[in-house]
């Protein structure tokens, strides 16, 4: 008796082919005594796709091979069926496998999503869109809108929209911050709303992030100078000074005193003066690595 299973596949994620890839899976999928269904998204109706295609095939593993947003497209289609998302990173952005410590190798994570055991990951929703990793409000928004409307993609395009950004930068905003903790008024450069540790390229901007608490934290960096900049990219979080504030909550209210950028999981969603922010505890479960 062959167990069945669902690969959604990002055919264009990361720009890179992915004959190769889904021929890997399938062998690896055959000789584990899987029946594999392969489904392509094509960035039209891809969440409606999924659910009729599920409902033919309902399995309680899909099998996930792209970036964090074919994962949240795919947690989101299927958040009424009880089913284990694996993950074979293969995006642009891999976010949520960093965070994960998932391998690098589609070979060393191929057991992990067919076969390891998981964890019940909250999800944040903001303005009624769910997050699944890392939003913000401000520089790096900013910077995600620079890229999305450059030419040049890849690491080279985001480190030119990060010295762009950087000598365009405007005054900084205004934020109020409310909820069940002291109402927090300040300037801000950039406030991170974050359900786990790190960015896609590695860099830490969370440090008390995990991922099935309960809880998110609002990071709010007050100033973005190079300096401060460095020691983040570099893995210093500067943590002892005044330069930047974490909160720890299950809620909250940001309202800026002008419009602001803003990104859910490296996708620009324009400007915004007022996120409403809660936790959605255990929204997903998702295959990790054995500790």
């Amino acid at each position: 008796m062959k167990n069945n299973c669902i690969l959604v596949v990002n055919p264009i994620s990361g720009g890179i082919d992915k004959t190769e890839l889904i021929n890997t899976i399938t062998a690896f999928a055959e000789k584990e005594n899987f029946n594999i269904h392969i489904f392509k998204t094509s960035g039209v109706s891809d969440s409606d796709r999924l659910k009729e295609f599920y409902k033919s095939h309902k399995t309680e593993r899909v099998i996930v091979a792209g970036g964090d947003g074919t994962i949240k497209m795919v947690a989101e289609a299927l958040e009424d069926e009880d089913i284990i998302i694996g993950i074979l990173p293969a995006g642009s952005a891999n976010g949520l496998a960093v965070d994960l410590n998932l391998p690098t190798t589609i070979e060393e994570n191929l057991p992990i999503a067919f076969y390891n055991h998981y964890m019940e990951m909250d999800m944040i929703s903001i303005n009624g869109k769910k997050s699944i990793h890392l939003s913000d409000l401000g520089l790096n928004a900013e910077m995600i809108k620079n890229y999305e409307n450059s030419s040049i993609r890849g690491k080279l395009g985001y480190a030119l929209q990060t010295v762009n950004t950087l000598i365009d930068l405007d005054d900084p905003f205004t934020a109020t911050i409310t909820g069940d903790f002291p109402t927090v008024e300040c300037e801000a450069r950039m406030i991170v709303i974050a359900n786990s540790q790190k960015y896609g390229t590695g860099v830490s901007i969370n440090p008390n992030g995990i991922m099935d608490d309960g809880k998110f934290e609002l990071v709010i960096l007050k100033n973005m100078d190079l300096v401060v900049l460095g020691k983040i990219i570099t893995g210093n979080m500067p943590l002892d000074n005044n330069d930047v504030e974490i909160i720890s909550t299950a809620k909250a209210v940001i309202a800026t005193n002008v419009p602001v950028s803003f990104q859910i999981d490296g996708e620009y969603c324009g400007a915004e003066t007022k996120l409403n922010i809660e936790i959605l505890p255990k929204q997903m479960k998702v295959a990790i690595p054995v500790v």
